[in-house]
């Protein structure tokens, strides 16, 4: 593996930029996620680090080597893409083995079969090395095109959303499977997605990636709690967070220049009062939790609640709101 840092690099595609002067360093072993919305430059990002897009500005080191002018094939990274590609009249286990066959790289076979066996084993795929492709399913495909990557052993791996076309339950099996194998490995990884849910369950740092700019970086955590702007706090938290302008509701003492309020579950103080101010609308049962939706005059709240909570549609409830979230009329965090 090896550290790779990214330095004001621009990608203009007509009159659309793409990126712009993102600029970001990954140490090695690290699992880094960029997340935005669909159009947000993710790809492009990714596609400049592989050399598969030639940058209008910046440059990109791997591993403390310049990239500038180097080919795909020469830039030892391994990309794993949204759809599997793999070969259909191959065998699982010459999909696999395919990147070391190569006439470049002249693999001895005997190495290549380790190397498969090794990977398949990390997969939990060894019972599937004889079938045809075409004989999986969804989630053994992706896990084929994930292995396809990591029998490179690249200095890099390079993520393009490769769990987003699996269901529910794949996608959160996948999604452990992938943080085991990479920590296993002591793996580098960019990894792209608009999921929140896997941003925050297998990244080391996250970044909030807006029209082709950086927004903000850090840990699950820290981009959770501590948001620099109304976007980044947007792309975190299930339910969304609710905004609200100021002095709706009784939040305390607020920073100066506050005019808008964001309240995550955590920040709403909820009772059940005859003469409150909001009524529940309806209740979402989830198993383990209750989403709970509110009317407050023409506003819509949403927030969660505990699913033994003895509130019910049509209670008039009383909100108060404890440390939310400030921002000001830009839209940028306060205090």
């Amino acid at each position: 593996m090896a550290e790779v840092s990214i330095k004001n690099i621009s990608k203009r595609f007509k009159s659309v930029m793409a990126v712009s002067s993102l600029s970001l360093d990954i140490a090695d072993g690290e699992f880094v996620v960029l997340l935005g919305p669909t159009g947000a430059g993710k790809t492009t990002t990714l596609r400049l680090v592989a050399g598969l897009e030639k940058p209008d500005e910046g440059e990109i080191t791997i591993g403390g080597q310049g990239m500038a002018g180097l080919a795909p094939s020469a830039r030892d990274v391994a990309f794993v893409f949204q759809q599997y590609s793999l070969y259909p009249h191959l065998s699982v286990f010459d999909n696999l083995a395919f990147p070391l066959r190569s006439p470049a790289r002249r693999i001895p076979e005997n190495e290549v079969k380790e190397r498969v066996n090794q990977v398949a084993e990390l997969l939990r795929i060894p019972h599937k090395l004889a079938n045809r492709s075409t004989q999986l399913s969804g989630g053994e495909m992706q896990r084929v095109a994930i292995g396809r990557a990591l029998v490179r052993q690249p200095s890099i791996y390079l993520m393009d959303e490769p769990l987003s076309s699996l269901d529910a339950k794949l996608r959160a099996d996948l999604r452990l499977e992938l943080k085991r194998i990479q920590e296993e490995l002591g793996a580098t990884i960019l990894y792209v997605t608009h999921d929140q849910i896997e941003a925050m369950t297998m990244a080391n740092r996250i970044g909030v990636i807006n029209e082709g700019s950086l927004i903000q970086l850090g840990s699950p955590r820290d981009i959770y709690e501590n948001p620099q702007s109304i976007y980044v706090a947007q792309r975190l938290g299930q339910p969304q967070i609710n905004l609200l302008p100021a002095g709706l509701l009784p939040s305390g003492k607020l920073p100066a220049g506050t005019q808008t309020i964001g309240a995550r579950t955590e920040h709403f103080d909820i009772q059940k009062k005859p003469n409150g101010e909001a009524s529940v609308d309806w209740i979402e049962h989830l198993g383990d939790q209750n989403r709970l939706h509110v009317n407050l005059g023409e506003r819509r709240i949403t927030t969660l609640i505990a699913p033994d909570s003895n509130l019910k549609s049509g209670d008039r409830v009383a909100l108060k709101l404890v440390r939310p979230l400030c921002f000001s009329a830009s839209g940028e965090r306060l205090g």
